[in-house]
């Protein structure tokens, strides 16, 4: 089951003061099963790590599949869940409290009395990707921006939520001019695990099934970036990943993570996070891991 530490995190959520923000963390999950009770506010689960194959059980409902990067589970408020992982895995977690959902839902001329998020597995929305790579950003940056970015960030998912994620509403549709769900679900999961490879545009688009210049025009319409430069953050994260582990030298995480060596690592890592392997593993010593249920 979770840690004790992990569990006080999202149990605190929301307290007197805080009941109208927004908690976010990154968590590691071990292999195996994950459980969590019936919370009083909503959860989003935003998949970070390498792609994972799981199963998740929610509602009496079970489903499988394989997460990849960017990939959300929304588990509503009083909902127990479950996920039966075949390999470790990070993501980042925001709780979204009810009493949040009801203040927007004011603005947004809806009923806050009638508040039912609805239960998502494996799914892509863009802002809601956007939302939560900027609060991992502010949770990874030395200097966090403070209330003003957190509540005006928190603000911002609990009006998509309601707004795209309430029950009885239709499922995300496909981002015209990108690619399908499929097929960029298809070309994520090729560079997730081929990230210690060269991954050539040629052959990222051959898994597309398409020419190289109509991946790159679709890739970006669908992730707001280019295919070099996603690839380029995404081999950044696997290492921040890794370098959670000690065993590993930072050279060696390098060459794993499909840098040249270890400077070429720093170079970017500094660029997109801010701030050097050496003060990410520091850093990562002291987070909470989810664990796995034995």
């Amino acid at each position: 089951m979770m840690n004790s530490s992990a569990l006080r995190s999202i149990a605190s959520v929301p307290s007197s003061d805080r009941e109208l923000q927004i908690k976010a963390w990154v968590s590691t999950f071990e292999a195996g099963l994950t459980e969590i009770g019936e919370m009083p506010h909503a959860l989003v689960c935003m998949h970070l790590g390498p792609s994972v194959e799981v199963r998740c059980t929610r509602g009496g409902t079970v489903r499988e599949g394989r997460e990849v990067a960017g990939d959300l589970d929304i588990v509503p408020a009083r909902t127990a869940a479950s996920w039966e992982m075949k390999q470790e895995g990070m993501a980042l977690i925001m709780c979204v409290p009810d009493a949040l959902l009801r203040a927007v839902a004011v603005r947004l001329d809806r009923d806050p009395a009638s508040i039912d998020i609805a239960d998502r597995f494996q799914m892509r929305d863009p802002v809601i990707e956007h939302i939560g790579w900027t609060l991992k950003a502010d949770l990874d940056s030395n200097v966090t921006s403070g209330r003003l970015l957190r509540d005006s960030l928190g603000v911002a998912l609990a009006a998509r939520l309601l707004q795209r994620h309430y029950r009885g509403s239709l499922p995300m549709r496909e981002i015209r001019g990108g690619l399908t769900h499929t097929k960029l679900e298809r070309v994520i999961a090729h560079i997730e695990d081929n990230l210690a490879s060269k991954l050539a545009l040629p052959a990222i688009a051959e898994v597309a099934g398409m020419s190289v210049s109509h991946l790159k025009t679709l890739f970006r319409n669908s992730t707001g970036v280019p295919v070099y430069e996603y690839v380029l953050r995404r081999r950044v994260e696997r290492a921040q990943f890794l370098l959670r582990n000690h065993k590993f030298s930072i050279a060696e995480i390098a060459v794993a993570t499909g840098f040249a060596h270890q400077s070429h690592l720093a170079r970017h890592m500094h660029r997109i996070l801010g701030y050097t392997p050496s003060a990410v593993r520091r850093k990562s010593s002291k987070q909470p891991a989810l664990r796995a249920v034995n």
